[in-house]
């Protein structure tokens, strides 16, 4: 799996750690000062021996570029913040089907439904349920009925009869 951080900090790590090699710490203690594995910070100096500072440098994360820039994903919590309603849904709930619909329509981008939930993650967003109340809930009712009522209504336990000492 590849560690957290852009390139350029991954390479920043890597060549600070060769740097403390070179100033006579141990692995380990270079491991636990730029918090990776030791073996992590041998590889590293093994390739350091062989290329130079070349074996260091930052690589391009892999992967696919990403089709929305920054700018599009922070139009996209805007609209997510203002709600689902306002973006002409008949409920106030995203999902992911919906988030997906709308990132078609304002940005002409189709995303499959599936990675909508790792999109919004990145956004800091996190899947919720809806509460499940019925709309003419009354809690002041409810709260009277708490307690007033429960109380002659819940069944107590029976007194525990006194033990013996012996």
């Amino acid at each position: 799996m590849r560690p957290s951080g852009s390139p350029e900090e991954l390479e920043r790590r890597r060549t600070r750690a060769v740097d403390l090699l070179n100033q006579g710490l141990a692995p380990v203690e270079v491991a636990h000062m730029v918090g990776v594995d030791r073996r992590s910070v041998r590889r590293w100096n093994a390739a350091y021996r062989r290329k130079g500072t070349a074996a260091l440098k930052a690589q391009p994360a892999p992967g696919r570029p990403p089709v929305l820039d920054a700018k599009a994903k922070r139009q996209i919590e805007r609209i997510l913040l203002k709600g689902a309603q306002a973006a002409g849904f008949h409920t106030d709930l995203w999902t992911c089907p919906r988030v997906a619909q709308l990132i078609e329509q304002r940005f002409g981008v189709t995303y499959h439904v599936d990675h909508i939930g790792r999109l919004l993650h990145g956004l800091g967003w996190s899947p919720q349920k809806p509460e499940r109340r019925a709309l003419e809930r009354d809690e002041d009712a409810i709260r009277r009925w708490v307690k007033e009522q429960w109380p002659r209504v819940k069944k107590t336990p029976p007194a525990a009869a006194p033990r013996s000492s012996s």
